[in-house]
């Protein structure tokens, strides 16, 4: 049923450990003349938690922050982390992008009108502090039900999704039914495009705890917002194979063009020698790439070899799940990289690192390795 910020917030706050706690955090960091509560909504026969952002009347408030550089001043004041100040900032950024392109005025000039009041304020800031304190790992949505209709706002009344959700929502997957209102608001959709790395369906998912966020609005449908926590080791992903024949190139052009490929973010490219028509020794050259950015390594493929065409394989790539930690060594920082799932664990230093202490100490990388002691 859509997005927006207090769903976001309450849906996220039912997977805390200390829902009480942190709304106590919450109403602590300093937004002026706010107060969060939660309380137990049923829609549909459904329990869940609706956020009440309850904003005091003060006459004597001196700072304006309806506008970006606003918004930036009162962050600064609020006792909340680096990352929490700098996500806020980003999703507001997204925010007056999108309006600066609906109204034709530069993003330092844009007025948030309803984003910029202080429920909102406490609705963003309070889901930047969520996702730092859940800290997940990745984190995936649905396609987005926008609803249909009209909407009334400050600049009148407009179509939905309004025009800068439309815009914020780009290049994501979204959908309308038979609910007539606006399901997804600026804010809600600035948040999702701004911490889902991935609009999809539903991955193979151990759940571990569901959290429901309620709308104020009553449909014949449950206006709710469900997210999920769970775990997944076995990752699969659809990856695109582009491969073409190559009998006219030199071994240094072949070479630019596979480095560039992985500059522009190819996963990975290679070639294969191979023999070709009437005996010719040749290559056979393979990029992998995600399917978003396929029409992108298509023409570079085109652009940096021969090939006159490319042929086009879809595939599953299953993989393991990665991260990165840093360890201290007697030579110094050294990271090291892991990789888990399907019953085994994989550790291994990261080269650029072991090749630059063997550089700088005079050594060899075996005795680098050596000197890691198992790490």
């Amino acid at each position: 049923m859509g997005a927006a910020g207090d769903m976001l917030m309450a849906a996220l706050l039912e997977l805390h450990s200390s829902p009480e706690d942190f709304l106590k955090r919450l109403n602590d960091v300093g937004i002026p003349n706010v107060t969060a509560t939660a309380e137990a909504v049923v829609k549909c026969g459904i329990k869940g938690t609706h956020i009440n952002v309850e904003v005091r009347e003060h006459h004597h408030e001196h700072h304006n922050h309806s506008d970006y550089h606003g918004i930036e001043h009162l962050m600064g004041h609020l006792k909340i982390s680096d990352s929490v100040k700098k996500n806020v900032l980003e999703v507001y950024k997204i925010i007056a992008e999108a309006e600066s392109k609906v109204h034709g005025v530069p993003v330092d000039k844009i007025h948030f009108h309803e984003v910029g009041e202080m429920d909102a304020v406490a609705d963003i800031t309070g889901v930047c502090m969520l996702m730092e304190e859940l800290a997940p790992e990745l984190v995936l949505a649905s396609p987005i039900n926008v609803g249909s209709g009209q909407v009334r706002c400050a600049h009148g009344i407009l179509p939905v999704p309004a025009p800068a959700t439309a815009l914020i929502l780009q290049g994501i997957p979204i959908y309308n039914d038979d609910i007539k209102s606006e399901l997804c608001t600026p804010t809600g959709a600035a948040l999702l495009k701004y911490f889902a790395k991935e609009f999809c369906k539903m991955p193979m998912l151990t759940v571990s705890k569901l959290g429901y966020g309620m709308g104020k609005k009553d449909f014949e449908k449950a206006n709710c917002l469900r997210a999920y926590m769970g775990n997944t080791s076995d990752i699969s992903e659809e990856i695109i194979e582009l491969a073409c024949n190559l009998d006219d190139m030199t071994p240094e052009t072949v070479a630019y063009a596979q480095q560039f490929l992985f500059k522009e973010g190819a996963l990975d490219v290679y070639a294969t020698p191979t023999i070709m028509k009437k005996g010719r020794p040749g290559l056979l050259f393979t990029c992998i790439c995600n399917a978003e950015s396929k029409d992108k390594m298509l023409s570079l493929i085109f652009k940096h070899t021969s090939t006159l065409g490319i042929r086009e394989y879809v595939c599953h790539r299953h993989a393991l799940q990665r991260e990165q930690r840093e360890i201290q060594t007697k030579f110094g920082p050294v990271r090291i990289k892991t990789a888990s799932g399907y019953g085994t664990t994989k550790s291994k230093p990261e080269y650029e690192d072991l090749a630059k202490i063997a550089q700088e100490k005079g050594i060899s990388i075996r005795e680098v390795l050596e000197g890691l002691e198992g790490f």
